[in-house]
């Protein structure tokens, strides 16, 4: 590991303590115009959230209707839509290659916004990478280095650049994530592949421990231009977490 991702991993509780850990569970709300360009306005805002720290494994209650809910496994890729009484109701195997195609981030003549599975889809592998970072850097085949700092509103940010392997289910394969001198994250950069690639950073603050580890509360993602300068005026996706117990 290279010194900075050591310091990050002791800022947020040590990796001998997330080491001791299996499930998170998650209370949150999820919102932002995103969802409603992709035919879900409002219908994350109130979600539990359970995920396995050592497998990417994550489960939605409810899930657009009160009675649902929706799990993500990975390895091989599997969403499924379920009721409570653990009943099937639709499944999807493989379910990146579902999304529909776009072309310069715009949707090809003929495709339509996003269904539940493939919304599904997205959030959990978004939360579930979100939640166990910074850990999830050492995990078997991900890689990382420090690249230069940055500088925004009077503060320095040192930064990692992680590369993902296919086994894990990400936005992109290379992602940046910017640190303050505390070793709390403050912003990470990415490209969603299946949203057709726009370039966004991701703000995130307000960190608070929950059984010994540190996870940022409030996450707001803006768009970016090609200099990497996020245009803060409008954010498409906003993340609220109210609790997190630590199994």
């Amino acid at each position: 590991m290279n010194d900075l991702l050591t310091a990050v991993l002791d800022a947020h509780g040590g990796l001998e303590r997330w080491s001791r850990a299996r499930t998170l569970r998650t209370r949150l709300a999820i919102g932002g115009p995103f969802w409603e360009r992709r035919g879900f306005p409002d219908a994350f805002l109130d979600e539990a959230l359970v995920l396995d720290t050592r497998r990417e494994h994550a489960v939605f209650t409810p899930w657009i209707q009160p009675d649902h809910r929706l799990a993500l496994d990975v390895a091989p890729e599997r969403v499924t839509l379920e009721t409570l009484g653990g009943e099937t109701v639709e499944a999807r195997t493989e379910p990146r290659s579902a999304f529909p195609r776009y072309e310069r981030g715009v949707f090809l003549s003929g495709q339509s916004p996003w269904d539940r599975l493939e919304v599904g889809y997205f959030l959990g592998y978004a939360m579930w990478t979100y939640l166990t970072a910074p850990f999830l850097f050492t995990y078997p085949g991900v890689e990382s280095r420090e690249i230069e700092p940055w500088h925004e509103d009077g503060e320095t940010w040192r930064r990692l650049e992680v590369t993902f392997p296919s086994t894990v289910a990400t936005h992109n394969a290379v992602q940046v994530f910017y640190y303050d001198s505390d070793g709390m994250q403050r912003r990470m950069d990415y490209a969603p592949d299946v949203a057709g690639n726009p370039p966004v950073a991701q703000y995130t603050s307000e960190p608070r421990t929950f059984g010994g580890i540190v996870f940022p509360t409030r996450r707001r993602v803006h768009r970016r231009n090609a200099e990497g300068i996020a245009d803060l005026s409008f954010f498409t996706i906003s993340i609220d977490i109210h609790d997190v117990v630590v199994h």
